[in-house]
């Protein structure tokens, strides 16, 4: 689809906007964002050369990422029209913006590989079991040898699950939901974004998402029939975690 022009200004706070959004959506975003950067530093004994972030949305994650790793070739994979157009549109010139369908066989060869991290952050829960296997499976192709992939999203503790209970809804998401009606809403007003409002409904009347949730074992059982040498929590926030699955070496 054409690139089109938007107010840096506005693009700017819709990004801000989404950021914040997220923070109510994942409570503890920023000691998720510090665990995945320290663990990966540590398996390496200092930064990334590349890191792939999937499903990256506007790139919020992307672009703080290559900030801490000044030196590192950063890319985003997304397939959602709007978001792709705010990443390209708000992130530096220096980090790549792919395109690609993740429940396609295909994305990996838009990509390419050799990744040190590969991140999934609030991704995996709009795919079908099936399709984050294989989701799994072409991260571990991806990696470089003792590379990472770091998933985080809705992982409850079935150990706990009195506790899950009380902890849904997680404090600031029902304010999150509001933003988020509210976000798109504006969105819809702006006239410059209506046909990639309408290329997003199409590709989501085909491709509806499938609301999966499984604990955290799940993930880590489908990592290493994936291939991963490791696999297990890296985090844990009330009901959301992140799963690190390390490529052997």
């Amino acid at each position: 689809m054409t690139p089109i022009a938007l107010d840096p200004a506005r693009v700017a706070g819709w990004r801000s906007t989404w950021d914040a959004m997220m923070a109510g959506f994942v409570p503890g975003m920023s000691g998720l964002e510090r665990a995945l950067t320290t663990a990966v530093e540590a398996s390496r004994n200092g930064p990334p050369a590349r890191v792939l972030d999937l499903g990256g949305g506007p790139g919020l994650l992307a672009e703080r990422l290559a900030a801490r790793w000044p030196d590192a070739a950063v890319t985003l994979v997304d397939l959602d029209p709007v978001l792709l157009q705010l990443a390209r549109a708000g992130l530096p010139r220096d980090v790549g913006v792919v395109r690609a369908d993740l429940t396609s066989a295909g994305w990996p060869a838009r990509t390419g590989a050799g990744y040190d991290l590969i991140t999934a952050v609030m991704t995996v829960h709009y795919l079908a079991p099936q399709a984050i296997r294989a989701l799994y499976a072409a991260a571990r192709d991806a990696l470089a040898p003792g590379g990472l992939l770091v998933v985080a999203d809705l992982m409850p503790d079935d150990g706990l699950p009195g506790l899950m209970r009380a902890l849904d809804p997680a404090p600031g998401e029902a304010a999150a939901e509001l933003a988020w009606a509210q976000w798109w809403s504006e969105l819809a007003a702006v006239p410059e974004i209506g046909l990639l409002l309408e290329a997003r409904a199409e590709i989501f009347r085909e491709r509806p998402p499938a609301g999966f949730t499984a604990r955290l074992g799940w993930h880590a059982a489908a990592a290493r029939t994936a291939g991963f040498a490791e696999a297990g929590a890296l985090w844990r926030e009330g009901r959301h975690a992140a799963l690190a699955a390390r490529r052997p070496s």
